[in-house]
């Protein structure tokens, strides 16, 4: 909890570390000044790029006691304004699903190569970002938490597949392997209800750990204050639930 006369500072930069097949990528990388030990966080960006908002949200974080790093999934793409970037890998199709997972990898074990992390790392994604994030976990060992903000094409049918995305996300559902917090919007249409109904039964299925939130006239992206989908208080609840379940099961703060 804050108070007025704690000590605060943190260190924010541009960083570069190895992401998937040992590619070295950039990411931006912000910490609590201080010993620890911190528990760490990765930031998965949404398909506008890795912009200004991710970078703010992984202050956030930081603000909020987290050693946090967002990588650029974009990287090999070339570099210019997020707008531009984005636009040119949503022409390709987007990434890869296995390069997004193993950059997001990267991320966790350059967090796990820091002395003063706390053993705990989580994961956080909105939009694509949300799809990539519960994709790693159902994957990759060695998160604690994962936040899936909207993770549109978790659920796909046969004619969504592409040779960038062979398999949908859901189907990897079995290998799950840390508790999952979901924040969606009654009305978006990737995912649409329906689709997260299904996601959620297929969690139950398996005996997962998770806990899914749907919010009430709200739609896609409304965590974003600079533009038309954001809604205040639904935001504001959403944070609140976020931090709470990785103070949870990172042993952050509340």
């Amino acid at each position: 909890m804050y108070e007025t006369n704690m000590y605060e500072g943190m260190l924010a930069e541009t960083i570069t570390i190895q992401g998937h097949g040992g590619d070295t990528i950039n990411a931006y990388y912000a910490r609590p000044l201080g010993g620890g030990p911190f528990p760490g966080v990765v930031l998965i960006h949404h398909l506008p790029g890795w912009d200004e908002w991710y970078r703010e949200a992984t202050r956030r974080f930081a603000h909020h006691g987290y050693a946090s790093i967002s990588p650029n999934l974009y990287s090999r793409e070339g570099h210019g304004t997020p707008e531009d970037v984005a636009a040119k890998v949503r022409a390709d199709g987007g990434v890869p699903d296995d390069q997004a997972v193993g950059d997001i990898e990267g991320g966790m074990r350059y967090l796990r190569s820091l002395l003063y992390i706390n053993g705990k790392i989580g994961v956080f994604g909105t939009c694509s970002g949300g799809r990539q994030a519960f994709l790693t976990v159902c994957q990759v060992e060695g998160f604690d938490a994962a936040v899936e903000c909207w993770g549109g094409q978790v659920v796909m049918s046969k004619d969504q597949l592409t040779t960038r995305q062979p398999v949908a996300p859901i189907d990897f559902t079995q290998g799950l392997s840390c508790p999952l917090l979901g924040l969606f919007g009654e009305e978006d249409q990737s995912p649409t209800p329906e689709q997260v109904s299904v996601h959620e039964k297929e969690l139950e299925k398996h005996n997962k750990k998770y806990e899914f939130h749907m919010y009430p006239n709200a739609g896609h992206g409304f965590f974003y204050y600079h533009r038309p989908a954001y809604r205040q208080e639904q935001a504001v609840d959403g944070w609140s639930k976020i931090f709470t379940f990785f103070g949870r099961y990172l042993d952050g703060p509340d």
